[in-house]
């Protein structure tokens, strides 16, 4: 029987990662129109976290899991709060880009936190990228330049030039990843004596509950009608949240696994997960540019499986 080498085995989660959040958006985004942004959010979380719990009760009946509870400290509470507020603000920002401009696009553009996760993980966590994985990041983040380009007759007037509003919140919506991914390495990395998928559980069943009670609170206060369409359209939404739990049980394990810059570079295949989605399902168009920009994200995914 076929067995991934153990130090390689993060590339395989991201990979499922990728495709599982390319489903969740997807779904989001046909939610988007009909309820809003926010609302639109919080179901990744509210019809999320029942499968996270399902999913840490069941690491639990494993033979090789004893049912204590992890040593959470301080440290990882700052983290996991951290990380679970800015990932609800890169949800929010994510599904406005999809609201006003091409999904494969506004994906690309949320992948602009790759440069800003070299930084923050070399800063804050120590984490400094190997030469490969630093080519591979400058390569992705030239084919993000590629996408935002509009040259004349390229409806440039009507995006405001090379910034559009879908550049904008996409743009937005990477810094958030960013710093979420940030949070969620930093909590990883705080919980010692416990295994990736364990960790991962833990990260998701806790990040989900913080997210649902506050934007669920929030909503209840200012947009009830908001939060009672959330339950009427439960069908798309329990996709969304299984689909947005389940890659986010795999981006934690992952974080256990591997840098931060790694991970989130390698996990940019999502971008060619999302030009399928939008080519095939949304029958969207892409400019020469754009496809040349999806192109060279393709080869910084290639590199940084190579560098794995």
């Amino acid at each position: 029987m076929f067995s991934f080498p153990a130090d390689s085995l993060w590339i395989p989660v991201v990979l499922l990662a990728a495709a599982a959040q390319t489903v969740r958006n997807t779904a989001q985004r046909s939610l988007s129109g009909g309820l809003g942004a926010w609302p639109a959010t919080l179901v990744r979380f509210l019809y999320g976290l029942p499968f996270s719990l399902a999913c840490l009760a069941l690491l639990y009946l494993l033979p090789e899991h004893t049912p204590v509870l992890p040593a959470f400290g301080w440290t990882y509470a700052g983290w996991i709060v951290f990380g679970a507020f800015f990932q609800v603000a890169a949800t929010a920002a994510l599904l406005l880009a999809m609201q006003t401009g091409n999904f494969a696009v506004s994906v690309t553009f949320s992948k602009t936190e790759i440069l800003q996760l070299l930084l923050f993980g070399a800063v804050f966590l120590g984490e400094v990228p190997l030469p490969l994985q630093l080519v591979a990041a400058f390569v992705a983040t030239a084919g993000v330049v590629l996408l935002a380009w509009r040259g004349k007759g390229a409806g440039a007037s009507n995006s405001q030039g090379a910034l559009g509003k879908a550049t904008g919140y996409g743009l937005l919506c990477g810094a958030c990843f960013a710093l979420a991914t940030l949070g969620f390495r930093g909590a990883a990395i705080n919980l010692p004596d416990v295994g990736p998928w364990l960790s991962a559980a833990w990260g998701v069943v806790i990040a989900q509950t913080l997210q649902t009670l506050g934007l669920g609170a929030w909503l209840a206060w200012r947009d009830r009608d908001a939060l009672r369409a959330c339950v009427r359209n439960w069908r798309v939404s329990l996709l969304a949240g299984t689909m947005g739990a389940t890659a986010s049980l795999l981006w934690f394990a992952a974080y256990a696994m591997q840098t931060v810059a790694a991970v989130r570079t390698l996990g940019m295949v999502e971008v060619v997960f999302g030009y399928l989605v939008s080519r095939r399902l949304l029958r969207e168009q892409l400019r020469a540019a754009e496809q040349w920009g999806i192109a060279l994200v393709v080869v910084a995914v290639l590199l940084m499986g190579l560098s794995g």
